[in-house]
């Protein structure tokens, strides 16, 4: 195992006074390399540009004095390094570039040198987790001056509550914005998010993203209004409305406002939220959900800019730029009746589906790294995975159907992390965790089968047969079409003919088991 330190270069105490009497006196980063009975591998100085001579005059003592410790600079240049904000964001920032392998090294963090708020700050991060390892403090000592004494500091961390704020990570671009910094690599996600970046900083005009519930809609919307405010497009507040809670009413009277006395319980007046999202962005998640009155008022509202409180006669205008989200097949509610067809056609102008997490099992691993990241940023402890519970669970969620999408994974991941001993999620954690899955699955397909075959399904069908099928009806249940089914199950075989008609190829399987694609439907 190798002996890692990292250590502030002290930008007084390490300076040498006369060169030839420099080994008389106590320079505490070069007193760390004079040590009989510690040893450090890799020694990395964080220190500032103004400092590289100094930088370079310390590296050379503690080579001379430990030739195979391998120094490292890593430059960290702060405007004011008595800034307990500036400081900590810095410090921050490199440990979560950082990868650090407790399991298979010994880390050490110096907070003997550099001002009392990087000590401070060096402390708490250690406490969370930032930056693992023991604390080393050093002192000097008259018996022998170059060397000095030290003492270790081993912090029992499952005993101490959140001390330190986290910082969000700055912006390196819209794309990665859009995205809450996560490297996405399904390619398909990738030019969906370029085309809504396009469209969201050029165009004002409504934005519809439809998908399953829990694929992101609120998230990405929020984050759309963040990068219209950084673009200075928006000066307002966003405001996010679950339309399934409005009813009635109340509805009219939470999106447009009222007059005191508009009904009983008004005792005064209310702007409503497209007012409070004037100059802002208005998020109607589900929108489907609001009534025909509603959708009427709303489509004024976006058109015109202007709309009536309940119970009063006097307009109030709204500079509200509108993004909605649905899980709902909206084309289907118009032609019901249950949806305005004219508020659909406004509404639709940038409509974008945000695919369920299953179908873009190339993310699910580093979706996995930033509900860690987060979980870890509003708890205060670092928490990650060793080596054979990433492997477990990686193999899991390869296979797992993810029903609630980022919801699931999201509360996946908070049980797992909360439980983890010390910060480590183990092999245990994760079985515990993933086991109790198979079940419901497995119950649910079996119910499935038994609705479809018969109640005698498993003594007329082989378990190879029954295992076939079950894939390819949760293909099926993921598609709108017998021939969108049939692609993404013969998406190889389907490359080899001249000609394919992958719906009658799906269509003649099901018939063998006496099932139809519209039964599957129903």
């Amino acid at each position: 195992m190798k002996n890692i330190l990292y250590s502030f270069l002290g930008t007084s105490l390490d300076v040498p006074r006369k060169k030839k009497q420099r080994w008389s006196y106590w320079r505490p980063s070069v007193a760390l390399a004079l040590q009989d009975d510690i040893h450090f591998d890799e020694y990395h100085i964080w220190y500032d540009t103004r400092f590289q001579l100094l930088f370079e005059a310390v590296r050379a003592d503690i080579l001379e004095c430990s030739p195979d410790t391998e120094v490292f600079g890593e430059v960290l240049d702060l405007h004011d390094p008595w800034d307990f904000e500036e400081v900590y964001s810095r410090l921050y920032d490199f440990s979560r570039a950082l990868d650090p392998q407790p399991e298979e090294h010994r880390y050490y963090i110096h907070i003997t040198t550099g001002t009392h708020v990087a000590q401070i700050c060096l402390f708490l991060l250690n406490e969370s987790r930032h930056l693992p390892g023991l604390l080393i403090q050093t002192s000097p000592d008259r018996e022998n001056p170059a060397c000095g004494n030290y003492t270790l500091i081993d912090l029992d961390l499952s005993r101490y509550d959140l001390l330190a704020k986290r910082f969000a990570m700055e912006r390196q671009d819209d794309l990665a914005f859009l995205k809450s910094g996560i490297e996405t690599r399904n390619e398909s996600f990738n030019r969906l998010i370029e085309t809504i970046e396009r469209v969201a900083v050029r165009s004002r005009e409504p934005i519809l993203l439809a998908g399953p519930t829990g694929a992101g809609k609120s998230r990405l919307a929020k984050n759309i209004y963040e990068l219209k405010k950084l673009n200075r497009q928006v000066t307002g507040k966003f405001v996010d409305v679950n339309c399934a809670t409005l009813r009635g009413d109340q509805a009219m009277a939470a999106l447009f406002g009222h007059t005191r006395g508009a009904f009983t319980g008004a005792v005064k007046d209310r702007p409503g939220l497209l007012k409070t999202a004037d100059n802002g962005v208005l998020f109607l998640d589900e929108v489907g959900e609001l009534g025909l009155d509603e959708q009427a008022m709303l489509l004024r509202a976006i058109e015109e800019k202007v709309f009536l409180p309940l119970g009063s006669d006097q307009e109030v205008g709204s500079q509200f730029q509108l993004i909605c989200g649905t899980n709902r097949d909206l084309e289907t509610a118009v032609a019901s009746g249950r949806f305005r067809e004219d508020l659909y056609a406004r509404i639709n102008l940038w409509r974008f589906r945000l695919p369920g997490l299953a179908e873009r099992r190339e993310d699910i691993e580093p979706n996995i790294e930033y509900e860690l990241e987060e979980y870890s940023r509003l708890n205060g402890q670092r928490i990650s995975f060793n080596k054979e519970a990433w492997r477990e669970f990686l193999e899991f969620a390869g296979r797992h159907d993810w029903r609630g999408n980022f919801r699931e994974l999201n509360a996946t991941i908070t049980r797992m992390a909360t439980l983890a001993p010390g910060g480590r999620i183990d092999l245990a954690t994760v079985k515990a965790e993933t086991e109790q899955y198979h079940p419901v699955v497995q119950q649910d397909q079996d119910d499935s089968l038994k609705s479809l075959l018969g109640d005698d399904y498993r003594q007329r069908y082989d378990l190879f047969e029954l295992s076939q099928l079950r894939e390819v009806l949760k293909v099926c249940a993921e598609c709108k079409t017998q021939s969108e089914a049939g692609r993404k199950l013969f998406a190889v075989s389907r490359l080899a003919k001249k000609s394919t008609n992958d719906a009658d190829r799906l269509g003649r399987y099901l018939a063998n088991f006496g099932i139809k694609f519209a039964d599957l439907q129903k």
